[in-house]
């Protein structure tokens, strides 16, 4: 990426890209002339620092704070010095900088620009609650910019500095969280410089105090508010389409981008009148298209209802969400279906009642440092030892799935739940824990750490420190090696805890028995009246550790078939009963395995997979450096290309669709559109994840039902998902990988039969392919590369075979072009196309029953 991101920087303005959401706004701050970047990370909004503008430290200051009010501050000092700054979060860091963001919303001072980036999730995917943060904005007078695609957010860091500067206000960007990571079609912004602004030696006039609070609020009111009104009232950014219909669509944001879908494919006539600002709101403009319309008219908006609940008190009926509608994120669909135009679809009438998914909660990671924790609390809370655990946000979450963690309320909250716990019920002290994660401890746990230390109450509080942001991808945290600039970090937790004056215990991650006894200790204790902090330490996040060779092995006459031992996903049983690992094997980071600690009779051991004599891996082919691209026919490519790809957390569904989207450009579709949809957030936990790719023809991320050439899934199961089966066209292929994966607690019989899925895909065209097998012959013992060796097989099917494979080829090594990735994608993709090959008639046939394919 970092290559990636200093092209990206220096391209001729207008150069055709593809990208994601949050790479073309960090791309837009470095080419629109902001100086800093802050933020803490928070799905969906992280990427912007962590894989854009980290990658250009050169060109913008930036970093990572331990929170969102520390950033948001940090923000304001750079405009202090005259500066504009960019600060990064989602909606919740929002309200954790509530004090920072409402105290600075009301300066008047010129001053450099503060621009918030705000990432909202109303799902949600990967955030705790859906609340709209719209009422706060206009609370605050703070204009507000919502994108409606690609583009608009590339060029919005720089529209947003204008805005700021011009009229002396911090200004919010908060794009719809499909947007911030789908990717799309962007033509590069020119490249501006912005000049420091002159700052007067007297920095008086920037404070709080009543007096002149009172007199910004009245300046604020009297003068930028009426300004800002005439701005958006007469801005270019607000679009009203006439269309040959009496209906009326208001919409902004990613409303935008599902009703022109709906126009684009469905033939749907209607007035559009598409919003650039949300606050203020145009009134005037609304007014007068409302009073434009002969017909109904709709309000398309996530969040609550804000847009909706404004036009009603203007006196204007509006069809949008009814009073008590839970409904938080429009869907092509349900615009479709809302205007009368949505059309019925293959799986709406003649599928059998489909079988239920199964549930996959998000799980922490194979070889994960808080696995044997989590195994400890659970057996004391099986024995009645622990009543209560206070969880919070982050990995540590994730225990809850595995029964080892009750509550969970907010960053930094646990220790609070807590003490206010043990204050009502004193006896309870030696009964229950808090946990929080490192990353989230020096957020704002240590706040409540030093209260319970102030309030002198007894307990235990338990900071599980993997030493990174692990959720949100692995960025740094106060308790990493090096912080984002790569310096060294001096903050020590375990010496910062005892100096709260906390009983501060440090325990091995991967040491069961010491965890154990440092559990039952520091309970013991808090019944006595003692507060301990017990930090579960010296296992780093195993994403962030090189990986290791090694793994476990048992001789199959030894084992006792106890199933002791089948405490991770890295570990099943064999035909005959006998534990094995599988490819999702991490060795531990090289630590004794955690379920080795668990075997009662220790006849499972720790073996490098070096000693254990398996078969060599196969040599692979060299790849080309240099790929020759023949002639390209784009007359004969399809108008539209759409495919829908569904998995579990980790099979690499990114980056499958990453190689469409590059495929996609090379081919000429970059002078139409391209679009790319992901599901992120607790998705790499293992989670059920969804992807989308369209070209040509498409405008949205989000498909409409019946629109899909293709449709694969990863993990076969993962078909019976509702919704999935219906975006397939009448036409179109399922592409079945005989992969299955088992969620954390469910066994074989849970999980659906062959028979049961084939009778679920009766009269669809499905082709079933062993492509985890294909990855693993290659070498690959984590089986990434099936993803690939699928992308070989869709390069020889219609209607994707219409692309040479040269352009296939080169795709592939635009998305990831390190040689040791580079040499075995091909030789994945190349073994993809040698399956579909074998499979012959199979991939050419009108229908192919599931039955005779499966």
């Amino acid at each position: 990426m970092s290559n990636l991101m200093v092209q990206l920087c220096e391209a001729p303005s207008g150069q055709a890209e593809v990208m994601q959401g949050n790479i073309a706004f960090a791309v837009g701050c470095v080419r629109g002339g902001i100086h800093a970047a802050d933020g803490y990370p928070g799905t969906p909004s992280s990427e912007v620092i962590d894989r854009g503008l980290a990658q250009v430290q050169d060109r913008i200051k930036v970093g990572w704070s331990v929170n969102e009010a520390v950033a948001a501050a940090v923000g304001h000092g750079h405009t202090l010095a005259g500066r504009d700054c960019v600060v990064t979060m989602k909606i919740p860091g929002l309200y954790q900088a509530g004090d920072i963001f409402t105290s600075g919303a009301l300066f008047v001072q010129e001053r450099g620009a503060l621009i918030y980036y705000i990432a909202s999730d109303f799902t949600p995917s990967s955030t705790q609650h859906t609340l709209d943060p719209r009422y706060l904005f206009k609370s605050c007078f703070t204009p507000v910019i919502e994108p409606r695609n690609h583009q608009e957010l590339h060029e919005s860091a720089a529209l947003a500095a204008e805005i700021s500067r011009a009229y002396r206000t911090q200004v919010v960007i908060m794009p719809n969280g499909n947007l911030c990571h789908s990717e799309g079609l962007v033509r590069l912004m020119p490249i501006q410089k912005r000049e420091p602004i002159k700052m007067p030696p007297d920095m008086k006039s920037f404070n709080v105090l009543p007096a002149i609070a009172r007199k910004n609020y009245d300046q604020v009111l009297t003068q930028r508010l009426p300004a800002l009104v005439e701005m958006v009232e007469n801005s270019p950014l607000n679009l009203w389409e006439n269309g040959n219909s009496k209906i009326g669509v208001i919409t902004y944001g990613i409303g935008d981008m599902y009703v022109r879908e709906v126009k684009l494919l469905l033939g749907a006539e209607f007035n559009l009148l598409s919003l650039g600002f949300t606050n203020p709101l145009p009134l005037k403009l609304i007014r007068q298209f409302c009073e434009s319309i002969d017909g109904p008219i709709f309000v398309i908006e996530d969040g609550y209802r804000y847009l909706q609940e404004t036009i009603e008190n203007l006196g204007f009926e509006v069809k949008g969400k009814d009073p008590f509608s839970p409904l938080t994120e429009w869907t092509p669909a349900l615009v479709a279906e809302a205007l009368g135009v949505a059309k019925k679809v293959k799986g709406d009438r003649m599928s059998p009642a489909r079988p239920q998914p199964l549930p996959r909660p998000p799980v922490i990671c194979a070889g994960c440092p808080y696995r044997l924790f989590t195994q400890e609390v659970a057996l004391l809370k099986k024995k009645k030892m622990i009543d209560v655990v206070f969880g919070d946000i982050g990995c540590n979450t994730l225990l809850y799935f595995m029964n080892a963690l009750d509550t969970g309320l907010a960053m930094g909250a646990s220790e609070g739940e807590r003490l206010g716990y043990v204050l009502s019920r004193p006896e309870q002290a030696g009964r229950c824990i808090s946990v929080i994660g490192d990353g989230t401890e020096c957020h704002s746990g240590m706040d409540a750490t030093r209260n319970t230390a102030y309030r002198n109450i007894p307990g235990v509080k338990v900071i599980l420190d993997n030493a990174w942001t692990g959720m949100t991808g692995g960025q740094p945290s106060p308790t990493s090696p090096r912080n984002l600039a790569g310096e060294p970090i001096r903050f020590n937790l375990a010496e910062a805890l005892a100096a709260q004056g906390t009983k501060a215990v440090a325990v091995g991650a991967y040491d069961k028995m010491g965890l154990r006894q440092a559990l039952k200790t520091a309970l013991a204790e808090a019944a006595q009246g003692v507060f301990t902090t017990l930090v579960v330490t010296d296992g780093s996040c195993v994403q962030k550790v090189t990986p290791s060779t090694q793994r476990v092995y048992v001789e199959p006459d030894e084992c006792k078939h106890c199933n002791a031992c089948l405490i991770c996903p890295a570990l099943e049983l064999d035909e005959s009963g006998v534990p094995v690992v599988n490819h999702l094997c991490t060795g531990c980071g090289g630590a004794t395995p955690a379920c080795v600690q668990m075997c009662p009779t220790h006849v499972l051991k720790a073996v490098d997979i070096r000693d254990l004599n398996l078969p060599a891996p196969p040599i692979l082919p060299d790849p080309p450096d240099v790929i020759t691209l023949p002639p390209l026919d784009s007359a004969g490519y399809p108008g539209r290309l759409a495919l829908a790809i569904r998995g579990v957390g980790g099979q690499g569904n990114l980056f499958f669709g990453s190689v469409l989207s590059q495929l996609a450009f090379l081919a000429g579709y970059g002078e139409k559109n391209i679009i790319k949809g992901e599901t992120h957030g607790m998705a790499q936990m293992g989670g059920p994840v969804i992807s989308t790719f369209a070209c040509g023809k498409a405008i949205s991320p989000v498909f409409l039902p019946g629109t899909a050439d293709c449709l694969i899934a990863m993990e076969q199961s993962e078909v019976l998902r509702p919704g999935f089966l219906e975006l397939l066209k009448p036409d179109g292929l399922v592409l079945l990988a005989k992969t299955c994966i088992l969620p954390a607690g469910i066994d074989d019989s849970q999980y659906p039969s062959q028979e049961l899925i084939e009778h679920s895909l009766e009269g669809y065209h499905v082709i079933a392919v062993d492509v985890l097998d294909k990855a693993l012959a290659l070498g690959d013992r984590s089986g990434r590369v099936a993803n690939v060796v699928m992308m070989g097989i869709l390069s020889l099917i219609p209607p994707f075979n219409a692309f040479p494979a040269e352009l296939w080829l080169q795709a592939l090594k635009r998305a990831n072009s390190r040689q040791s990735v580079w040499k075995v994608n091909y030789a994945a993709f190349t073994v993809g196309r040698q399956y579909a090959h074998d499979l012959g008639a199979d991939l050419e046939s009108a229908k192919v029953s599931a039955k005779h394919v499966l």
